[in-house]
Parts: structure tokens; C-alpha cells; sequence
């Protein structure tokens, strides 16, 4: 099988890349050049950042990272005007229509249109088989635009808040592409119920996964019934409303309040980085959370390993944010904690209530704090929970499983046979 995808060349599309909060993309990347794939990489924009993981600086190294305007975007353009005038502004046309009455999608379809049009000049010099675009808004566009200009067949993965807050020309993203993937039974419903019912066998469920051999459980406490140690609970997560960290820190109070020796760890970085230690500040908790800013992953393996418990007070906002399945959820069940996570979207997919973690209302400070005391004074049913959770993840969340179903949905488009792609891409 894995003889049948060396002849793959794919190429992956994406909002920003390298994204911290966005590992799952990178990860999936090279899981499928592991199986045998040769994947370019189209981000629409390059991300800024101050941390990034070791194994994303290969890929930024050959990435196609290109400006919203320049000389050779000009003459893609002009490339694909000569090649099939009616096409190419018909597609204008048809793009601008569609996404009429939508601030965020019609001028971020002005946006990326020049840009794309250079990515589908570069695919085609390199050959490109089959596109996937993580995202269904603004990278879901790109990949219509490519396939349009060039007829390289597309999918994408709708995920979270890019398929709950806004689902402008969904419908025909979905019906274009050779097949859709999503991350959870919730979005696919949601999907369904938007565009109908015959494009439901279009969407294929696979979730995001993690690597069970990397995110390993810790060795077991000497005697976990009679742990009493400081109770140690992370939290990994952008500081975005999306995330609920304003009710997790008033958890954090209540525990306090019931004099709970614990420390709560909060790693990742964010808008509201500054509100939330304002709060953490007045509800005079500094003794007992820490923040550790923006972490590579080996950092947050360490991390994972000497926690009690993880935590996700997700909530959905005023916007239409909410979550699709956290990948972080994933990699602390993997790694064989318990988990208190919000009841919400897809989470319910992943964490089972009362078996692998605790479900909790969303915006419950009261509840969220009631959880955590539990697994802070029943060790053994945090090392329950852990185990559940490690054995969910390894059926159902793993990355080398689900890389391997979604090479097989790339199959189905009959790429063809293998051709030599020129590694050097240029205007003639």
C-alpha cells in the first residue's frame, strides 16, 4: 500500500503556517511522508512567531510562502488570462458572488484570489495530484479556486470555528471538492443540515490524532491511594475567549477557598493574556497559577508528565466560536490524565463523562471547581480515568491510524500514474 503513495504528490494549504496552536496540521504533514507521500506546503499567510517546534522549521525551510501581490503573482494572472480568458474571470465572477454579503469572506476572497492564482501555476509545474486544505473558510476557498483553474482535485477538513461562526458558499466548497473531512459527528450533522442531505456521503469523519508512542502515560505513582501531594492541573491554550480561562481561574478560587493545596499550570499565549492575570492578580491566586507563555512540544510532554490532572474550560462565544475536538484533550489522554473538559461541540466525541475524564456545563465555574476537587481526592479514579482515556485515544484518535484513512480518501481521486515533478518553479 505504502508502494501506492510514493507516487502521491499532495499539496497542503492552510491560513498561516508554522501556527503553534495549529500542531495538528504540521503533525499530519509528516505522518503522511512517513506512509510515503511527497507534500508541498501553500500557506496562505507565514505566521510570526517567537516559538516554533523543531520539526515545523523543515518544512518553513521549502514551504511556498508568497506575498498578497508582486511581480510574479502579476504573471500568474496573466498566465491563466492568456490559457482561458472566460475561465479565469468567470471564476472572479463567480467567487465574488458567492461570498457577496460577508465582510470576512468576500474580502478575504479578494485577498487571496491573486495569490491563489500563483499557487495553482506552481502546483501544476510541480505536478500536484491532489490538494487538501485545512480549513473550510479562506483555505477551502483557495483549493475551489485551484481546482477551478486547473482541475487538481480537492478536499478539505472543517475543524471548529471556522465552520461554526460563519458557513458563506459551504455548499459549494462541498460539492466541488472530490470529498470533505471533519472532525466529529457534531460538525458533520451541522454540515449536512446546511447544505442537504445528499452531500452527506461526501463527508467522511476522521479525527485529528496524536502521536500515542510520543505522549505516553508517566510510571505510577508508588501509591496512588495515598498520594498527598500538591494536586498539579495544566491547561494548554491560546488565551482566547473561545477557552474559557476567566472560568477555570475562578475554579481556581474555589479551590483555593477550600483550602486545596494545588498548582494550576497555564501554558500558551494569547489576546487576553493580560485580563486573565489581572484576574488571577485581584482573585489574589499568583501562589497558585502559574503562566509559562507559548511552549515547544517536548516542553509540554514533560509538562503533561508531571501532572495530576488537564483541564479545558472551553466555552462558545458571542461570535459563534466553539471548539471542534481539542487536539491538546487528545494528547493528555494519551498521556494518561484524567481530563475535565466543557460538554460542548464535538468534546463529548472524545472525552466520555465519568469514564475517561468529567464533562462539565460550559461557563460552570461552580461545576469545573466540584470536578477537580473530585480528582484531587480520589487518586485511584484519577488512574482510572487515565487508563480509559489512553485506550480511547489508541482506538479511535490515533495519528498513524487516521493519516492512513485519509490517504486512502486522496486514493480515490485515481491520481494516476507516478510523474517526475520539477522541483524548481519558474515563469517561462
Amino acid at each position: 500500500m505504502w508502494n501506492a503513495y510514493r507516487k502521491r504528490r499532495i499539496a497542503y494549504i492552510m491560513s498561516r503556517f508554522p501556527k503553534l496552536t495549529e500542531t495538528f496540521i504540521l503533525y499530519e504533514i509528516l505522518a503522511i511522508e512517513k506512509q510515503g507521500a511527497a507534500v508541498e506546503v501553500f500557506p496562505l499567510l507565514k505566521e510570526r512567531t517567537k516559538t516554533c517546534h523543531p520539526e515545523a522549521r523543515q518544512i518553513v525551510a521549502r514551504a511556498h510562502f508568497h506575498p498578497f501581490m508582486s511581480p510574479r503573482i502579476l504573471l500568474a494572472q496573466w498566465h491563466f488570462i492568456r490559457r482561458s480568458p472566460g475561465k479565469y474571470f468567470t471564476l472572479w465572477l463567480d467567487v465574488l458572488r458567492s461570498t457577496f454579503g460577508s465582510f470576512n469572506f468576500f474580502f478575504g476572497a479578494l485577498g487571496i484570489f491573486p495569490k491563489t492564482v500563483l499557487f495553482a501555476y506552481e502546483m501544476e509545474k510541480l505536478q500536484i495530484q491532489h490538494i487538501h486544505a485545512h480549513f473550510a473558510n479562506h483555505p477551502a476557498l483557495s483549493a475551489f479556486i485551484i481546482h477551478r483553474l486547473t482541475g487538481i482535485p480537492y478536499s478539505f477538513t472543517a475543524h471548529g470555528s471556522d465552520l461554526h461562526v460563519e458557513r458563506k458558499m459551504l455548499d459549494k466548497k462541498l460539492r466541488s471538492a472530490l470529498f470533505a473531512v471533519t472532525v466529529s459527528s457534531y460538525n458533520k450533522n451541522l454540515m449536512t443540515e446546511e447544505c442537504g442531505e445528499g452531500v452527506r456521503d461526501r463527508i467522511h469523519i476522521i479525527h485529528c490524532g496524536v502521536d500515542t508512542n510520543l505522549f505516553q502515560p508517566r510510571a505510577e505513582r508508588t501509591n496512588a491511594s495515598e498520594f498527598k501531594g500538591v494536586f498539579q492541573i495544566l491547561c494548554v491554550a491560546s488565551f482566547e475567549e473561545v477557552k474559557g480561562h476567566r472560568y477555570l481561574v475562578e475554579a481556581c478560587r474555589l479551590l483555593a477557598d477550600r483550602e486545596i493545596e494545588f498548582t494550576c499550570h497555564l501554558v500558551g499565549d494569547g489576546p487576553l493574556r493580560r485580563k486573565i492575570e489581572t484576574q488571577i492578580e485581584y482573585s489574589k491566586l499568583a501562589d497558585k497559577i502559574q503562566l509559562h507563555g507559548a511552549l515547544p512540544r517536548n516542553q509540554i510532554i514533560t509538562m503533561l508528565g508531571n501532572a495530576d490532572a488537564f483541564v479545558l474550560a472551553s466555552v462558545p462565544t458571542k461570535q459563534g466560536k466553539r471548539e471542534g475536538i481539542p487536539v491538546v484533550l487528545m494528547e493528555a489522554m494519551s498521556s494518561g490524565l484524567p481530563v475535565v473538559a466543557s460538554n460542548l461541540s464535538g468534546i463529548p466525541e472524545l472525552v466520555e463523562d465519568g469514564i475517561s475524564g468529567i464533562l462539565t456545563p460550559p461557563k460552570d465555574s461552580q461545576l469545573l471547581a466540584r470536578a477537580l476537587a473530585e480528582l484531587y481526592g480520589n487518586p485511584m479514579l484519577r488512574s482510572r480515568m487515565g487508563k480509559s482515556g489512553r485506550e480511547k485515544v489508541l482506538d479511535e484518535f490515533s495519528l498513524e491510524k487516521n493519516t492512513s484513512k485519509l490517504l486512502k480518501l486522496f486514493d480515490r481521486g485515481d491520481l494516476g500514474p507516478s510523474i517526475k515533478a520539477s522541483s524548481r518553479v519558474s515563469f517561462p
